[in-house]
């Protein structure tokens, strides 16, 4: 059946598709396995029309054989194959060049998985030639109405021209590093913005080290540009378009001590559009050249400051004997305004008569390889006469032949006006040493101080006659005697001395007392000084002085004593006060309780017992303060941490203070240990708080503070303490603060701000002495309206760590058990009789000894003893520790408690008393005392 008549309604899937469509129309497709037109399957209509009318090279292979249906995009690629290959199997049109790639297409045949491929090399005949070729193709199945898979959808794409085109890019690239990487200098592509590295020859890899450069950014390469201008740089050329270039420039690379040096080009890569895409980099490492410039500068900068700052004439001549060259220092010395003036003039015509053969005969000889030197006179240029001493040489070329000649003149003139002098002097020498021995001899007999030529064994070879005049001896009745004869005793090892250092060359000043012809003596200041195997000796009358200064000291040591005697004063009168207010408290509180209890009275009796007892307890703090002034209190130092004794505190100072002062504590980080008595300590920290405090009447702040100290020798003498390591304990207020002179007197006794009856005065003096006994200091710091800060200062401890004791149980009183036995040894009766009641109340066996003797005896025998309790200030020739020391060789497990009110620290070991020994300080609580007694016995 003719194609026209076929209905155009079953030909709408050829419509369109340009050649292909009109060749498919015209072709006879009953005579192919296809069959007519209008029996084609609308599977395949359906992908026909989509084939025909894609952009895209696309191919039917239908049926069985895969028969080559295409659209006009795949014309081009069949050469010649068109346009016989449609309707034929793909395998005729195609032959060895299917047999290549067929095996994924019959896959998909018979599986139905579509595929893809990219850049495939397919060799193929076309136009009469073998051809290599590559495609990127798909393929898909085509299912027909019964779900089979009746033909495939090749769709693709030739790619040979595009490979072609990449290998002559890879090729020409190929070139360009090779022409690179033979180049001397160095040289990097960069592209994009971020200025990525895209390739790098052997000699930038030289210059920058071994580092990853292909894909990574300058600044990630180059971290340590930072700041030298080349980042800024490539931006700028990127953006701009514009080249850049530079030589010597500067860069310093990581891991390098110096600079190095680079020729530089920056040149923007293009592409087709003329956009800048990379950046070209090149250049030359020119470090080795600017440095050898650099030096060669240096040297001859060198060279021409060396001829500048000699004071010689340098001047070269050529070899007839013309100035050609001077050296700056030779201006000067010559006078010269401008050397072009005499530049080229013959160097002989500046001397005259003798000096001129001298000069003439010099450049002879140097043309000839020979060195002269002469003296002789010659003006400078100014016209002033000038002695000079000239050296001239000859200047070789590299062969060794006269090139030109060097002078070199030096002015003499001072050299040899000394030497006319002093021949002159030499001739004049015999009168003027008359004349200074006759001037030397009345400055000897007329001086008013003592003249002496001594041997070096201390006799008297000469003397003036100011001996006379001062000491009352003739000179014949000093020359010939020992020095010594005329010393007092008291000084004679210092005169020894003297005269042994005089003999060595040093020229001591001493003084000493000498003996006057009356028996009396006299001070004299004495120098010395050896010459010719003899000492010259001149000694002056200072006696009057000597005595003037004795006047003086003992006046100032009146003076002191008197303060001492005002302070002593002072001290008594204040503690008379004291404790006259305290006895009568105490006195007057025993007689109403005895009148009471003798008229049968009890009610008022516990009330007159509690204000004897109240000031009973203010005499013994008032002690404690007054034996902490005097550095003789009795101190239990422990390892203490004072931050931990600060927090222990902090509520009782803020209860103290008051709501209207803000406490602040700041406790330094590992702050270190001290050996310290922690109740001393607290209450010390509490006296400070309290005159801080009273500082601040209408509210402020404290602050507490510790931290460790490391004084120096400078600092630790500033504080008056030795210098080492120290923590601090300051307290700081906001308060009115103090003028100088009461900061001057606030450690004194009694010394109080505040008003009459409110203040003992004897607070800061107790810090000031528990300070100083625990080893430490008190500073402190303060400025009207600024405040006050006032700051402990205690060594540091290095032995073991802070000592936890439980507190002593004062609640019940411990009783005896097993007839415990206890010495007791104190001067003092009613001390005696008090512990003694107290130990039998308790159940205990007590036995009295009254001084040191009688305790050691008993403490020899076999009397069964437990504890020891002793006095520290005993009579009988040994103190309680001596005693306890001399008990314990019989009896090594003793346990000995000592009582004490007063007690030289330095007698109990200064704080280290031996295990099983203990301290209680007078007065004390019964209660107090018997848990003492009961922990050490039961220890």
């Amino acid at each position: 059946m003719d194609v026209s008549e076929v209905p155009r309604r079953d030909l709408a899937f050829l419509a369109g598709g340009s050649e292909m469509g009109e060749r498919m129309r015209a072709h006879d497709w009953a005579a192919t396995p296809l069959g007519p037109l209008e029996t084609w399957p609308q599977s395949l209509r359906s992908m026909l029309s989509v084939c025909l009318n894609s952009p895209m090279l696309g191919t039917i292979l239908w049926g069985p054989d895969l028969r080559m249906l295409y659209n006009d995009a795949y014309i081009p690629s069949m050469a010649d194959r068109h346009p016989a290959a449609l309707g034929r199997p793909v395998a005729e049109v195609w032959g060895s060049a299917w047999e290549q790639v067929s095996a994924p297409f019959h896959r998909c045949m018979h599986t139905g998985e579509g595929f893809s491929q990219v850049c495939v090399e397919l060799p193929m005949v076309r136009r009469g030639r073998l051809e290599t070729t590559y495609w990127d193709f798909t393929a898909a199945p085509i299912r027909g109405e019964g779900g089979t898979i009746v033909g495939l959808l090749n769709q693709g794409t030739e790619v040979t021209e595009q490979v072609h085109a990449e290998r002559r890019m890879a090729g020409e690239a190929e070139r360009q590093r090779m022409v690179f990487q033979q180049m001397p200098g160095f040289v990097g592509i960069l592209t994009g913005p971020d200025h990525v590295y895209a390739y790098v020859n052997d000699a930038y890899v030289t210059i920058a080290g071994p580092r990853a450069f292909v894909g990574r950014g300058v600044r990630e390469v180059f971290p340590e540009l930072v700041g030298q201008g080349f980042y800024e740089l490539l931006d700028r050329v990127y953006a701009t378009g514009e080249a850049f270039s530079a030589q010597s420039m500067p860069i310093r690379l990581a891991g390098e001590d110096r600079e190095r040096f680079i020729d530089l080009l920056y040149r923007p890569i293009r592409d087709e559009d003329g956009s800048v895409t990379g950046i070209f980099v090149g250049g030359y490492d020119t470090t080795e050249r600017v440095r050898a410039e650099q030096a060669l500068r240096e040297s001859e900068e060198f060279n021409r400051r060396v001829l500048a700052s000699s004071r010689d004439c340098i001047k070269v001549l050529d070899l007839d004997g013309n100035l050609t060259f001077m050296n700056e220092g030779g201006y000067e010395v010559m006078e010269v305004s401008d050397f072009n003036l005499i530049r080229g003039c013959p160097w002989p015509s500046f001397w005259e008569g003798q000096g001129n053969t001298e000069a003439t005969a010099a450049i002879a000889a140097a043309k000839l390889g020979q060195s002269r030197q002469f003296q002789g006179p010659a003006n400078t240029m100014a016209g002033r006469p000038r002695w000079w001493d000239v050296q001239v040489s000859p200047i070789l070329d590299p062969e060794g032949r006269p090139d030109k000649i060097l002078s070199v003149s030096r002015d003499i003139t001072t050299i040899r006006q000394a030497e006319d002098a002093l021949r002159g002097l030499n001739e004049t020498l015999e009168q003027r040493v008359e004349e200074r021995t006759r001037e030397r001899d009345q400055v000897w007999r007329h001086s008013r101080d003592l003249q002496a030529v001594v041997g070096t064994d201390g006799t008297f070879l000469a003397a003036n006659a100011a001996w006379t005049n001062i000491l009352g001896w003739a000179v014949d009745e000093v020359v010939g005697r020992n020095h010594l004869a005329f010393n007092h005793p008291d000084h004679h090892p210092n005169s020894t001395r003297a005269l042994a250092s005089s003999s060595t060359g040093e020229l001591p000043a001493y003084e000493t007392r000498c003996l006057h012809k009356d028996g009396t003596y006299r001070w004299i200041s004495w120098v010395a000084a050896p010459e010719g195997g003899l000492i010259y000796a001149s000694g002056r009358n200072v006696t009057a002085e000597k005595e003037q200064a004795l006047a003086l000291q003992a006046a100032e040591e009146a003076l002191r004593q008197a303060q001492k005697m005002e302070a002593v004063g002072q001290l008594t009168g204040g503690l008379a006060h004291d404790f006259n207010n305290l006895l009568a408290g105490i006195s007057g509180s025993l007689e109403l309780m005895q009148t009471r209890m003798s008229q049968g009275r009890f009610n008022d009796v516990d009330r007159y017992m509690a204000a004897a007892q109240g000031a009973a307890k203010r005499a013994a703090s008032l002690t404690h303060r007054l034996l902490a002034f005097s550095r003789r209190q009795t101190l239990d130092p422990k390892p203490t941490n004072v931050n931990r004794l600060i927090s222990g505190m902090e509520e009782l100072i803020r209860r103290t203070v008051g709501p209207s002062i803000h406490l602040e504590t700041v406790g330094a980080a590992g702050l270190w240990t001290t050996l310290v008595d922690p109740p001393q300590l607290e209450n010390a920290l509490l006296n400070l708080c309290i005159n801080a405090r009273d500082a601040m009447p209408e509210g402020g702040r404290i602050t507490i503070e510790t931290a460790n100290r490391w004084l120096d020798r400078w600092a630790a003498q500033k504080h008056g303490i030795p210098e080492g390591q120290y923590l601090s304990l300051c307290v700081t207020d906001t308060g009115t603060g103090m003028p100088p002179d009461v900061v001057a007197r606030v450690f004194e006794p009694f010394f109080t701000t505040k008003p009459l009856g409110e203040g003992t005065g004897l607070g800061l003096s107790m810090i000031y002495g528990f300070a100083q006994q625990s080893g430490g200091q008190v500073r402190i710091y303060s400025e009207v309206g600024q405040g006050t800060t006032v700051c402990i200062y205690l060594p540091r401890h290095h032995g073991d760590g802070e000592a936890h004791e439980e507190a002593e149980r004062t609640s019940d009183l411990p009783r005896s058990e097993q007839g415990e036995t206890v010495l007791v040894v104190d001067d003092e009766p009613t001390v005696r009789m008090l512990v003694t009641d107290i130990l039998e109340e308790l159940g205990y066996t007590a036995i009295e000894a009254a001084d040191s003797v009688t305790g050691l005896k008993v403490l020899q025998s076999d009397v069964r003893i437990d504890l020891l309790v002793t006095d520290v200030g005993l009579p009988g020739g040994m103190n309680g520790r001596q005693m306890a020391d001399a008990a314990r060789v019989n009896r090594p497990k003793l346990k000995v408690l000592f009582i004490t009110g007063y007690a030289e620290n330095s007698v109990l070991g200064n704080g280290h008393l031996n295990p099983g020994m203990q301290v209680l300080t007078k007065p004390f609580a019964v209660d107090t005392m018997a848990a003492r007694i009961r922990e050490m016995i039961a220890s």
